[in-house]
């Protein structure tokens, strides 16, 4: 069966008008927001009494305090990385656990940094052990553990999991480096821009994740096309934010349009062979059970 494209979202020929993405008028208003903020930056805030108890104690008192306001600051951050891995993790249909436990270490981190507060501010034993065993509880109650298994990949050949798992990651951290360089830009609409081709970028990783077997034709994405568009993303945002010229910003929205439209259509495309195979395979399981006089229709 030939393989069927659409022409809906067909990459667009040279010298075409570039079409305006109909995405682009959506609001990101429901843009999911991301976990590693609020309650974990408020972890940060939380240390700095004791940096500045610190300094108005005995020199034992005051290496007690800071050791204690390492600790906390080490919790805050490794909460941080762990709810961000914990959301990628969320993301994918397919997924690793995490190498490192970061929320489990960060509540151990968090249960020393209260007993060595307790015993700078010479509490009893009973209520350092309170301290810790408070701190642990309330920290995984708030911001749960990490995740403890693989997701998705039981029965899945460990060898193309791993190359698309290797293969989406450095798409991710393309994509990564394109939000950080426009952020210089200082355009605010151009960042969402940014993050709108993203998403579009992400569901074609979805997609593959799905089926490794896609990654073949999708490589020039995930690698060439989003290299380049870090790279011009870099250099855009150097020339915009000297001058603001507007045409170069045209241009730069114009590259995204045919990038978000170029990445759809693969995706779109992707799907479709999916299905194609999807229905070649029912054909011929069909045709099996008619020769050996099993299908239900009697044929």
């Amino acid at each position: 069966m030939a393989k069927r494209y659409s022409s809906t979202h067909s990459p667009r020929q040279s010298g075409d008008q570039a079409p305006r993405s109909p995405a682009r008028a959506e609001s990101f208003a429901g843009k999911k927001r991301t976990k590693a903020g609020g309650r974990v930056n408020l972890m940060f805030f939380v240390a700095i009494p004791l940096a500045i108890r610190a300094f108005q104690g005995t020199p034992s008192e005051l290496a007690q305090n800071l050791l204690a306001f390492g600790l906390l600051i080490l919790a805050a951050w490794l909460t941080r990385e762990g709810v961000i891995a914990h959301e990628a993790y969320d993301a994918r249909k397919t997924a690793r656990k995490p190498a490192i436990p970061r929320k489990i270490l960060a509540s151990v981190a968090l249960a020393l940094g209260l007993g060595l507060a307790g015993f700078s501010g010479a509490a009893s034993l009973m209520n350092v052990a309170v301290f810790m065993m408070a701190g642990v509880v309330l920290h995984l109650f708030v911001f749960g553990p990490d995740p403890l298994r693989d997701k998705g990949l039981e029965g899945v050949d460990s060898f193309q999991q791993d190359r698309v798992t290797k293969a989406v990651d450095q798409a991710e951290a393309h994509l990564q480096n394109m939000k950080r360089e426009v952020l210089r830009a200082g355009d605010r609409r151009l960042t969402e821009r940014v993050e709108q081709f993203g998403a579009t970028a992400r569901t074609m990783f979805r997609t593959i994740e799905d089926d490794p077997r896609d990654l073949t034709g999708a490589r020039k994405f995930l690698g060439v096309y989003l290299q380049g568009a870090r790279d011009t993303t870099a250099k855009f945002a150097d020339l915009y934010a000297r001058n603001g010229n507007a045409d170069v910003r045209a241009d730069y929205e114009a590259l995204l349009d045919d990038l978000e439209l170029n990445f759809a259509a693969q995706t779109e495309k992707m799907l479709l062979d999916d299905r194609t195979d999807m229905d070649i395979e029912i054909k011929v399981l069909r045709d099996r059970l008619r020769r050996e006089g099993l299908s239900a229709s009697g044929e």
